[in-house]
């Protein structure tokens, strides 16, 4: 009996060790695992957490898509031609101002529309000392042609303004024909200079009107 006693007892203790060994590779591999899920599962959410960034696509689409109107160049453009389109007012005013002064018909009138577009003319010249037209090709040329076009004009008619005041008083007229005068001579020399400086901005100006798709004029209509 206690060699059956000795031989059970050494069966029974073989068990515990191998039911122990069994449990820590149970224990091992569950931890293994839980690290490799774990691991699995940070990696997938910084994937799906990690933001992408759009900023460089959203610049190029706004650039690509800006409108004309945030051209510097162009929005300067667009602010002198309101202002050259101004220039051309009165322009058949003068001229007829000047037939009467000739015809002797209708003095004082012609007078005072002829002060009336000097007048205009200055305005003109500083309306444009406070524009900006700094980043418009040759901007120094093209805004000294049009303040030397516009100040002639304005001489020009201030004279033949006088020389209306002449033609009214004794002797202004021969045979319904005004006589010449100094004023008559300035008038016409400073004329002929505001011609010779309109065709110059013009010039100018119908280069950047071309780019820009604004209205091209012709140097009688500055």
């Amino acid at each position: 009996r206690r060699g059956n006693d000795g031989g059970g007892g050494g069966r029974g203790g073989s068990r515990v060790p191998l039911i122990a060994a069994v449990g820590v590779a149970l224990a091992v591999v569950g931890v293994g695992a839980g690290a490799m899920m774990a691991g699995g599962g940070g990696d997938d959410e910084k994937s799906e957490n990690q933001p992408v960034s759009a900023t460089a696509p959203a610049s190029e689409s706004a650039s690509a898509s800006a409108p004309e109107s945030a051209d510097p160049v162009r929005q300067q453009a667009v602010e002198l031609d309101k202002l050259l389109a101004e220039s051309g007012n009165g322009r058949t005013t003068v001229i007829r101002a000047v037939g009467d002064v000739k015809s002797c018909d209708n003095l004082p009138q012609a007078a005072k529309d002829l002060r009336e577009a000097a007048k205009q003319r200055t305005g003109l010249v500083a309306s444009l000392a406070k524009l900006s037209v700094d980043k418009l090709p040759r901007h120094t040329e093209l805004t000294a042609a049009l303040n030397k076009a516009w100040q002639a004009s304005a001489s020009a008619d201030n004279h033949y303004a006088a020389w209306a005041d002449q033609t009214a008083g004794k002797k202004g007229c021969k045979k319904g024909a005004a006589r010449t005068t100094s004023h008559t001579q300035a008038g016409n020399r400073d004329s002929g200079t505001a011609s010779k400086e309109k065709a110059e901005a013009a010039g100018l100006w119908n280069a950047i009107a071309k780019e820009y798709g604004l209205t091209e004029r012709q140097p009688t209509q500055l």
